[in-house]
């Protein structure tokens, strides 16, 4: 539908073929019940749909990280827009970044989240070709992060906390892109974020990809839906990159722990909202509810902090990321790949330790120093 509500699955994952074959069978047996009505017909329905919601229960309850990449990039999930017309009250769009031009990639504006005032921006993907290509498939150029960057600082202004949607591949890698500034203003962007003195609530709705989905969601509070994913790199590229093979998708994705769980473990995020049986498209309405009681549950809790404390604590959160690391204890795919090419750490620094390099490394400096002061006094 054109508010994007309709609760009706009409794409499927590869992991959801056998519900699309049920799903055939609910309409074919309620087409039969509607020319000859009977009871047994409303038997035969309720014992499909009935199979149909074990099945989704079996399905998501072990399911892998890449399926659950598929998930997150379903055409039918909820994006921004459709979350701002749920959830937010007299939206006013704002456009530019009063440098270069508009970029659709990133919709932002004020407006009111329940009886409050709020500025919200997010990444919009589209939901169909036209829109998707006018959206550029949800990829920020960087006019589009300076846009996000004044509507930020124009909220701080007013006081007026920040929500922001993150569903994004990434920002866009094209030449022009380059050439206007893209790694500087994702960088900016995310100084921004670290030095607002407003509250920010980020949600990853989908996928959540690089410096593009970081440079709009470092906040106070970060929630991820469950079916969401959140990663330095796309599954795809980390195959082509460190297997030069792009049918690893499936290793790397569990390789890069990109999903909601992975996130909660090392506390890059704060909570997981839980999304409706099947996901977040197959019942848009319940997802966007779940998103906006837990939106209203952190504001309320931020909204009583001073605006110092606000910055401090955001910019303290993240620098706690980067010193204690992440995954530190897990032994990840691509580092056993690279302890196979180049030998484990920790043996290169023995070595390094060792007499014998010490030996080599003196002797080879004692050769260097003779023969410059030979080259010198001669």
């Amino acid at each position: 539908s054109p508010t994007g509500l309709s609760t009706d699955l009409t794409t499927y994952n590869e992991s959801e073929q056998q519900i699309e074959v049920l799903e055939s069978k609910i309409v074919e047996l309620k087409s039969l019940n509607d020319s000859a009505p009977s009871e047994d017909m409303l038997d035969k329905i309720s014992k499909v749909e009935l199979e149909i919601s074990d099945t989704y229960k079996k399905i998501y309850s072990n399911i892998s990280p890449w399926q659950r990449t598929l998930v997150a990039r379903h055409p039918d999930r909820p994006k921004t827009k459709q979350y701002i017309e749920h959830l937010i009250e007299d939206f006013f769009p704002l456009s530019g970044d009063r440098a270069f031009s508009d970029d659709k990639a990133i919709i932002g504006g004020f407006g009111k989240f329940r009886g409050k005032s709020v500025l919200v921006i997010g990444h919009e993907k589209g939901h169909d070709t036209t829109s998707r290509i006018e959206h550029n498939f949800g990829m920020p150029r960087p006019e589009g992060y300076r846009k996000a960057q004044r509507l930020m600082k124009l909220a701080e202004e007013f006081d007026i906390p920040v929500i922001s949607f993150v569903d994004t591949p990434g920002a866009y890698p094209g030449v022009g892109a380059e050439q206007r500034g893209q790694s500087e203003a994702i960088a900016k962007t995310t100084e921004c974020c670290l030095s607002l003195g407003v509250p920010i609530v980020a949600v990853i709705i989908g996928e959540g990809g690089s410096g593009g989905a970081v440079a709009i969601g470092t906040g106070n509070t970060v929630l991820m839906l469950e079916n969401s994913i959140y990663s330095v790199i796309s599954p795809e590229g980390c195959s082509s990159i460190l297997w030069k093979d792009n049918s690893k998708t499936v290793e790397a994705a569990s390789a890069l722990k990109l999903t909601a769980n992975d996130m909660l473990k090392i506390d890059v995020i704060d909570k997981i909202i839980q999304e409706p049986s099947g996901g977040a498209h197959r019942n848009r309405l319940i997802a966007m509810n779940n998103v906006g009681d837990q939106i209203e549950e952190y504001l309320n809790i931020l909204s009583n902090q001073h605006g110092n404390d606000l910055k401090h604590a955001r910019q303290e959160r993240y620098l706690q990321i980067g010193r204690s690391g992440l995954f530190s204890d897990t032994l990840t795919t691509a580092n056993s790949m690279l302890d196979e090419k180049y030998g484990k750490a920790n043996d290169r620094k023995k070595f390094k330790n060792s007499a014998f390099f010490r030996a080599i490394a003196a002797f080879s400096i004692t050769i260097f120093s003779v023969g410059l002061a030979y080259y010198l006094f001669s």
